[in-house]
């Protein structure tokens, strides 16, 4: 099975490129969802793994990251999750892709899970939610880290050092230094991000609107079933994802969908566990999409 990276123009007008294996069940689609600072080759090892299990998947590239065209002007300051995944929505449309058997998102990918199966319900048959926050700074009353991240860019004229930075939120010095070559294959999927892709998708992250926690209720109606994963060293993302499996649990439950919803935590792993926690990510994800 192969796949090229491919692009479409959403009704914005901006270019959205993507990638589907060919060959597989084409009732079996499951999407990846990456972070914001990687494109979409950071899922080239987990490809394989579940074309293996028979499934097609397809991956997209955010807007300013990887071949994805650059965000619009508007979006730079006022993108949002509801817009982001009404492009994934028109990607599917584009591909006349009906069902999706899994949505596994990380990150920013995994908000948009939570948002994709509440505006679109029906579509998606599972989601898997992994290390993702569940509401802006300006929701959760804390300091934008996102606005002062995208002003230290802008003040340098480069995001290199941003990105530099990240990698070592993300895996650690020492983490790096033991895996040269996934390191060195992060950093070339972290160096297609563009400030303006950076800036728009910071915008999503710290809009006044980005609050997961009214829609959780909802989630039941949109999809059959739910996972939820953090990497053991994201934070505190470990514990406060608690609230959001058990909001999911709940929702689905009162819908007659299949519970209890598991909550995983990877061993060793960071922010993007399918990079450094990535045999554990396989095996937990390849049992719940089975």
């Amino acid at each position: 099975m192969s796949s090229t990276s491919e692009s479409f123009t959403l009704p914005s007008g901006r270019q959205m490129a993507y990638t589907l294996s060919s060959g597989g069940s084409s009732d079996g689609v499951v999407l990846l969802s990456n972070s914001l600072a990687e494109d979409l080759t950071s899922w080239d090892r987990v490809v394989p793994v579940l074309e293996n299990q028979g499934f097609r998947v397809l991956r997209y590239d955010h807007p300013g990251h990887g071949r994805s065209g650059a965000p619009t002007e508007a979006e730079l300051t006022s993108a949002t999750f509801e817009a982001m995944t009404d492009d994934a929505y028109e990607l599917l449309k584009h591909l006349k892709i009906s069902k999706l058997h899994a949505w596994v998102g990380v990150s920013m990918g995994g908000i948009k899970a939570v948002y994709f199966t509440v505006r679109h319900p029906g579509i998606v048959n599972k989601i898997v939610v992994a290390d993702a926050i569940a509401a802006s700074p300006a929701v959760a009353g804390i300091p934008d880290n996102f606005a002062a991240r995208v002003s230290a860019v802008k003040q340098a004229g480069s995001i290199s050092e941003d990105l530099s930075n990240t990698r070592k939120r993300w895996f650690g010095e020492e983490w790096m230094a033991k895996h040269p070559e996934e390191t060195a294959r992060m950093e070339k999927s972290m160096a297609t991000t563009t400030t303006q892709g950076l800036e728009a998708c910071c915008a999503a992250l710290g809009s006044p609107s980005f609050d997961l926690r009214p829609l959780y209720p909802k989630v039941g109606h949109g999809c059959e079933e739910a996972l939820i994963v953090a990497g053991e060293k994201d934070a505190d993302l470990p514990v406060k994802m608690q609230e959001m499996r058990q909001a999911i649990e709940e929702s689905l439950r009162n819908c007659g969908k299949k519970v209890p919803v598991r909550m995983e935590i990877i061993k060793g792993a960071g922010h993007v566990p399918y990079i450094d926690g990535f045999e554990n990510f396989c095996e937990i994800v390849t049992k719940f999409l089975a």
